[in-house]
């Protein structure tokens, strides 16, 4: 029989007849019958420390990694699994979509290599778009973890690599097979022995071999703590696997799901949102989604087809945030596993944009992928009338820059002297206005992944900073205001042309508000005093001139005219609003030195309301 350790056990009146011991300073409780109320407590108590297995594994990942994307950013995901490839826990670090897809990497493993087939000290590789995290540029790391030379369950962990060779996360690539080099399944250490040979051949492929080859070994040593972590809590609550425990996390997730599911009122619920698309054609995604006695159901119907360019989204990127959608609305609190996602079901039809087929290019993924929440949130509206936040900037609008030879617009003589660089800065616009509260300003969501420090970016490359600050009327108006994107202002420190790969979208189409909330600021990238450059093309800022980049910003929620006039005045005063807006959209006369004008307010208020 298992026995549990917990301190706090003590109080609970246990008498000898249950079968206390103390032993190395611990309080253990055998549990005598497998449906003895302890049971659970001592199942809940190993849950919530194979949560912190897991964590663990994660910040081993953040404190090891030498990229930016998951030193600074937080762009990555890892989680603990049982014998047959299913995710019993992630870490709380981490993305959703890392998360939410990496969650059927293990299977796909299992599925090429049986688990008789393994030994003690295999780690194995996998970059596969459909099988990994949905682009060439995650990389997903398995390994089995073993204890007393019985396979126990695995970790994975993944995260995003600031180069995969190619050309590029948005470059002129039509088939996955120009975005980089692709990895299969493959064993990237063989009984505990490095295989060299691949190491060689990914770092003959990247343009930064030290930074990937450092972020593979990070990914290997994080699941090798993940895995030491389960075996000392084995060994301390004496398991001799972890099947039961498997059982009672998985059941009790799937019950705890269906639940959530149920308090919803029962139907199908559809909803568009049209997004900026490519070359001025725009895309519009729609969602049926059906709430039911087994789950929830989501179908893409109509969507567009594929393209050639890498915004096509494989089916396990649309699977996890479509899923992460839902979930954020319906069952916030239930634990993210094998069993809660399979609550949630997606369809969407073959060669799709939605579900891209192999070798469509896909390196850009999440600039489509990261607008499906909205999506879910204007379908779940419909069932929870006050429960859902307005359209946010949702895709990230990240930095990608470059400088060097076939990176920027150079002359014979620039290329003798130009640095070769190539830096991935993480960057957000606003979130959507919430029911209750304000959007957030410059924050990541649906990813989740934070602002990188410009002092880093000004580190890793020759570029300066000269302005990061949020964007004035960016946040949609609202009786809850939207959160506001920023702006930033980048050149050369070294006098040099620099190019930029930017895959940005609302700069058409802005973040839609909800119940009467206004839309947020639509975003932009230029060269100052120049020309608009495309949001999804490559583009070459020459030497001496500076790129500005405006972010939008969230739609607000709710009638703007009901929103208390002293936060209109303090936003005035934060520089958060204009004066101007608030008069126009807010309905409130704020003067110079921020005093409200009562009576102007009155009058333009009451003028809204007759009209």
């Amino acid at each position: 029989m298992a026995s549990v350790g917990h301190r706090s056990l003590a109080p609970l009146g246990m008498t000898p007849m249950l079968g206390m011991t103390r032993a190395a300073g611990m309080l253990y409780v055998h549990s005598m019958r497998p449906n003895h109320p302890l049971s659970r407590i001592a199942n809940q108590v190993m849950w919530d420390r194979l949560i912190a297995v897991v964590e663990e594994q994660a910040q081993t990942l953040v404190r090891t990694a030498f990229g930016t994307p998951t030193r600074e950013a937080g762009d990555l995901s890892a989680g603990v699994y049982d014998r047959q490839g299913r995710m019993l826990a992630q870490a709380v670090t981490g993305t959703p979509g890392h998360v939410n897809s990496m969650a059927v990497s293990v299977s796909h493993v299992l599925r090429k290599i049986p688990l008789a087939e393994m030994a003690e000290g295999d780690v194995f590789i996998l970059n596969d778009p459909w099988q990994g995290t949905g682009h060439l540029n995650d990389i997903v790391i398995v390994t089995p973890t073993y204890r007393n030379g019985k396979t126990v369950g695995f970790f994975a962990d993944t995260l995003h690599v600031v180069d995969i060779g190619g050309r590029g996360i948005v470059g002129a690539a039509q088939q996955v097979y120009e975005e980089g080099i692709y990895i299969p399944i493959t064993k990237i250490v063989d009984k505990g022995k490095v295989n060299q040979w691949l190491m060689d051949l990914i770092a003959a492929n990247v343009r930064e071999p030290i930074q990937v080859l450092g972020d593979i070994y990070s990914l290997i040593s994080s699941n090798d703590i993940g895995g030491r972590r389960l075996r000392e809590m084995m060994d301390e609550f004496e398991l001799e696997h972890i099947d039961d425990l498997a059982a009672h996390i998985l059941e009790h997730s799937r019950a705890a799901s269906l639940a959530a599911i149920g308090r919803l009122k029962p139907g199908t619920y559809k909803n568009e949102m049209t997004v900026d698309g490519i070359n001025g054609k725009p895309m519009t995604l729609k969602a049926a989604l059906t709430i039911g006695p087994d789950g929830i159901d989501v179908e893409y119907y109509d969507p567009p087809p594929m393209v050639a360019l890498g915004l096509n989204v494989p089916m396990c990127y649309t699977d996890a945030y479509t899923a992460f959608g839902i979930k954020c609305i319906v069952a916030p609190k239930v634990p993210n596993n094998y069993a809660s996602l399979a609550c949630i079901r997606t369809t969407a039809p073959e060669g799709s944009i939605l579900n891209a087929t192999h070798p469509a290019p896909v390196a850009a993924r999440s600039t489509i992928g990261h607008m499906l929440p909205d999506v879910m949130f204007g379908c779940l509206i419909q069932a929870l009338p006050d429960g859902v936040p307005a359209e946010g900037t949702s895709c990230l609008w990240n930095l990608r820059l470059m400088g060097g030879l076939g990176r920027a617009e150079l002359t014979p003589e620039q290329m003798k002297t130009a640095t070769p660089y190539n830096v991935m800065s993480f960057h957000s616009g606003g979130t959507g206005a919430r029911p209750s509260a304000d959007g957030l300003s410059a924050t990541a969501f649906p990813s989740g992944v934070k602002n990188v420090p410009v002092e880093i970016t000004e580190t890793l490359a020759p570029l300066v900073v000269w302005s990061k600050e949020y964007r004035t009327d960016s946040g949609g108006a609202g009786e809850h205001r939207g959160g506001l994107g920023q702006v930033m202002e980048i050149g050369s420190a070294e006098n040099m042309p620099f190019g930029i790969s930017p895959t940005f979208d609302r700069v058409v189409f802005p973040a839609r508000g909800r119940l009467g909330g206004q839309p947020g600021a639509h975003g932009g990238i230029e060269i100052i005093g120049g020309q608009n450059l495309p949001p999804k093309a490559h583009s070459s800022i020459p030497a001496g001139e500076r790129l500005r980049v405006s972010m939008p910003g969230g739609g607000g929620y709710g009638d703007p005219h009901k929103r208390p006039a002293a936060k209109v005045a303090e936003d005035v005063a934060l520089g958060l609003v204009s004066m101007k807006a608030a008069r126009e959209l807010y309905g409130v006369a704020v003067s110079s030195d921020g005093m409200i004008d009562d009576a102007e307010t009155a009058r333009l208020r009451t003028k809204v309301a007759a009209e």
